[in-house]
């Protein structure tokens, strides 16, 4: 029988958690192998004894992993992945908008040989807010990522094994999930899902936190705004040698009247900035490469770990070292600390 794990970041969602957990295992536990994987992520209501009911529920499937305080979704989806055991692992969000029955659809497509399958909406739920965030995400995706225009990123997808040997790979203290599947493959499969209206609290992204996240997308996964102010540069310089031109020949031609000498400085200005603004891209361009090559800064901290696994069993992410290239310098991405 085929292993499925359910990755679930569980922030502040005690009462969606438990219903959403039940539902899953009831739709999906008779056809798969299940693991459910809870990662709480800092909830500052009863999510984490909502956890702990399920994980005595269901014994057998429920893994439950607590962080020591937020460190947001994609670290924790990150966290969760590092202990998924599953032939596919499922992603889905713990607020009971991606109905269980549609993972079939998800499985269904896999099945066809991709390495990721995203999921499109019918018709999105959200608010008029999230939505018009979601369409600016995608649109600087597609700039900055060089996603493929038609790929909507969802929270709500499936991984293939081989996909998350390859995203756990990645050791920077901000993980944007999209962004490493998309340094990795291309093998991509969309498949269109229902979404289910919010019945329980409202979306963790804040307008802070969708900056943040744009922010996180731009400098840690994409050199774009580097690019930017060379290109800006260039286009300065090119002015200022227009404006130049201009004036070389106004002084050559006695008929074109010649610019008087604050706008002779004002084209060498253009020029020289120009040309500032382009050196400091270049430079940019390899500060960049290196930051996001030595940044270590913990992905995430767990402070508790229940598996139904053996302790002493051996498990992917106690090899995560193994899986990196020789020639790579060994640093930490995540701690785990010991509570008494």
């Amino acid at each position: 029988m085929t292993t499925l794990s359910i990755v679930i970041p569980v922030y502040n969602s005690e009462a969606t958690i438990e219903r959403l957990c039940d539902a899953v295992v009831e739709e999906m536990g008779s056809s798969y192998r299940l693991q459910l994987v809870l990662v709480n992520d800092g909830s500052r209501d009863g999510s984490c004894a909502a956890c702990q009911r399920l994980r005595e529920r269901y014994p057998d499937m429920v893994d439950y992993i607590s962080l020591t305080r937020n460190f947001g979704e994609h670290n924790a989806v990150m966290a969760g992945l590092h202990y998924a055991e599953g032939d596919w692992c499922v992603i889905m969000d713990d607020d009971f908008q991606n109905p269980p029955s549609e993972v079939h659809k998800l499985v269904a497509k896999m099945r066809e040989g991709y390495d990721v399958v995203y999921t499109r909406y019918e018709s999105k739920k959200h608010t008029a807010f999230r939505n018009l965030g979601s369409r600016l995400h995608n649109w600087m995706a597609t700039r900055a990522l060089g996603k493929p225009a038609d790929l909507y990123l969802s929270s709500f997808k499936i991984l293939s094994k081989f996909m998350v040997q390859q995203i756990i790979r990645y050791t920077g203290p901000d993980p944007y999930m999209d962004a490493i599947i998309l340094r990795v493959t291309r093998n991509v499969g969309v498949v269109t899902v229902q979404h289910e209206e919010r019945t329980e609290g409202k979306s963790g992204y804040s307008l802070g936190k969708l900056v943040s996240l744009w922010g996180n997308m731009f400098v840690a996964f994409s050199l774009y705004p580097l690019r930017l102010v060379a290109l800006l540069g260039v286009c300065m310089a090119l002015l200022g040698i227009f404006y130049g031109s201009y004036t070389f020949v106004a002084w050559l031609l006695p008929w074109i009247e010649e610019p008087g000498d604050y706008q002779k400085l004002d084209a060498s200005n253009w020029f020289f900035r120009g040309l500032m603004l382009l050196a400091i891209g270049i430079v940019g361009e390899y500060v960049g490469r290196n930051y996001m090559h030595v940044n270590s800064d913990p992905q995430f901290i767990v402070r508790d770990v229940q598996m139904h696994r053996p302790q002493d069993a051996p498990h992917r992410s106690d090899h995560l070292a193994s899986l990196r290239q020789p020639s790579q310098r060994p640093h930490r991405s995540h701690e785990q600390v010991q509570v008494p």
